[in-house]
């Protein structure tokens, strides 16, 4: 695929992913706010608008600030477990969500998108009635994070976290020379049609979590909790959220940040580079700090889990 034609494919992939969501993506705010308010709590789900239930964990005590966590491709909320465990810990309360199509929510065929992902995560705010939130994102989850404030801004949101997050534009078009090339998101697309199952063992012990560096110790443990996360998902989701990770354009999301914004991202991220996500959010939060984990990879939920908890703490506390 020579030059011209692989722009002109990564721009049509990006236009295609968008016009599916063309009437959704500038909504009406009173329509979104109906939607999230239709929003109901059955046991340990919450069940949003269009039927899709949600499976959330909320931990710590009620009365306590509230954190947010959304999570990253293929994972579900457990991935969150250390964070969660320790700011409970702390007298904070914790929420987090399966995203729609992962972990223990609903596998609906339609909605794999960032659109719907924003939405859901303000079902959940809405329905659990959370104020003062710190909305915190990793991978996926930091794109999930941007689209909310995008779509519902700030009103319910104190300050935001993303945490090696694919903001702000993954995908390399004519005007995002800093993306990556539409082969290496088809070449996801390719794995996980063959073999998906293999696929997240692949990931799980090389890249995500620098198993792949020399001198690196791999975890078992590590390795099949990402393996077991990922199968929970449904494949159909997973596939679709490929697209929903990288060709979705957040520079327009994270230019309505007007809250403390905290990005943290692993130095020798193999999977997200910061070159292109974490050291281009200034260029569209000016008031973003930026902490990068010399060495660190994707995974520093799991590898760097001490160092994070305490600048989530730190953060917090400001």
């Amino acid at each position: 695929m020579n030059a011209i034609t692989r722009t002109f494919a990564a721009s049509l992939l990006a236009i295609a992913l968008h016009a599916g969501t063309a009437h959704a993506a500038q909504p009406q705010a009173g329509d979104l706010q109906a939607a999230a308010r239709a929003a109901t709590i059955e046991g340990s789900t919450v069940v949003t608008a269009d039927g899709v239930r949600l499976y959330y964990k909320d931990w710590g005590p009620k009365d306590g600030p509230v954190v947010t966590f959304s999570h990253g491709w293929p994972l579900s909320s457990d991935s969150w477990e250390s964070q969660m465990l320790f700011l409970a810990d702390q007298g904070y309360r914790v929420v987090a969500h399966d995203r729609r199509g992962h972990g223990r929510s609903s596998q609906p065929w339609d909605g794999n998108d960032m659109d719907h992902y924003a939405d859901d995560l303000a079902a959940v705010i809405t329905a659990l009635d959370l104020r003062d939130v710190t909305v915190v994102g990793f991978s996926t989850g930091g794109g999930e994070v941007a689209r909310y404030i995008g779509r519902h801004g700030t009103a319910r949101v104190k300050k935001a976290v993303l945490v090696g997050a694919v903001t702000p534009f993954m995908l390399r078009t004519t005007d995002n020379p800093d993306g990556a090339p539409i082969e290496l998101f088809d070449g996801f697309r390719k794995a996980a049609r063959e073999n998906r199952a293999q696929q997240y063992l692949d990931i799980a012990s090389g890249p995500f979590f620098g198993f792949n560096r020399p001198g690196a110790t791999p975890s078992a443990g590590l390795v099949q909790n990402f393996y077991v996360q990922g199968m929970q998902a449904g494949h159909r989701n997973t596939y679709d959220s490929i697209a929903a990770f990288s060709a979705t354009d957040f520079r327009g999301d994270l230019a309505k940040f007007d809250v403390p914004t905290l990005v943290i991202h692993g130095g020798d991220d193999q999977i997200v580079p910061p070159a292109m996500s974490a050291q281009l959010v200034p260029r569209h939060v000016k008031h973003a700090e930026v902490i990068l984990y010399p060495g660190a990879p994707h995974g520093i939920t799991d590898t760097h889990k001490d160092r994070l908890n305490q600048d989530l703490l730190d953060f917090l506390r400001e």
